[in-house]
């Protein structure tokens, strides 16, 4: 018990010292929504502004999880906050969500940690006959070099853009089939353009390329000369220890 409440007291100072050397806003306001609305918030270099979003939606935007992987009080979900912030000058766009957490640490005590868990998922390997798409510069943008500033794409049963197989494995995570790992061993940026019939959530046990429901399996060896193998893999979860409803004043 000795031990593990020294481990426990090394943590939080390690933290501490952490935070004493983050970035934070130079000026938040956190108020309380009066019904929940995700359809009206926006991250710009300059600012943060999100309308009356679920706090587990504030969370997944801070600590880049979804939803499905934060553990916590069920009001996570019904508690819904309008937060604006000013960003410093000069502070880089991927330091917003560790910004994100010192808010939710400080306006609402926030205190979490991170486990790792198996789930059952999939490993993205490469096929037999080797891929079928190029490598693309690695500058280029989302959408490929003619692409208009701002344009991306995203959809159900498709992926579609320039990415790596990191970034593919992320996708494919986000439809329902699953956690997705990248096992290609694939560095590089990709043009990737994959559409597949079938919106229906599959199981690994259930992975039979033949059936209709399965097309996505089809789909990724003919279209991308890849494959998605049953496998075993690790998922990250948000365990949340301490969180406040009502947050401090502004």
């Amino acid at each position: 018990m000795k031990t593990f409440l020294l481990s426990l007291i090394a943590i939080a100072a390690t933290n501490v010292a952490a935070a004493q050397n983050q970035p934070k806003f130079e000026v938040a306001s956190v108020k309380r929504a009066e019904r929940c609305f995700t359809g009206a918030s926006s991250i710009d270099p300059g600012s943060v502004t999100l309308k009356a979003l679920p706090l587990k939606a504030v969370l997944m935007e801070a600590f880049k999880i979804k939803m499905d992987q934060i553990e916590g009080p069920s009001w996570l979900e019904t508690e819904c906050f309008d937060i604006s912030a000013k960003v410093p000058e000069g502070v880089a766009k991927d330091q917003l969500p560790v910004m994100l957490q010192a808010l939710l640490a400080e306006r609402f005590k926030l205190v979490a940690h991170k486990v790792d868990r198996p789930r059952t998922g999939f490993a993205l390997v490469i096929d037999k006959g080797g891929p079928k798409f190029k490598e693309e510069d690695p500058e280029a943008p989302f959408m490929g070099k003619d692409a208009r500033p701002g344009l991306m794409f995203f959809g159900r049963n498709a992926v579609k853009g320039v990415m790596t197989m990191a970034s593919l494995a992320s996708n494919l995570s986000r439809q329902g089939f699953g956690p997705v790992q990248d096992a290609t061993g694939l560095t590089g940026k990709y043009g990737i353009d994959l559409k597949w019939a079938s919106d229906k959530p599959l199981e690994a046990a259930d992975s039979d390329p033949s059936a209709p429901e399965a097309s996505i399996f089809t789909a990724v060896r003919e279209s991308l000369g890849l494959k998605l193998e049953p496998h075993t893999v690790p998922v990250q979860y948000l365990v949340i220890d301490r969180i406040e409803r009502v947050p401090t004043e502004n």
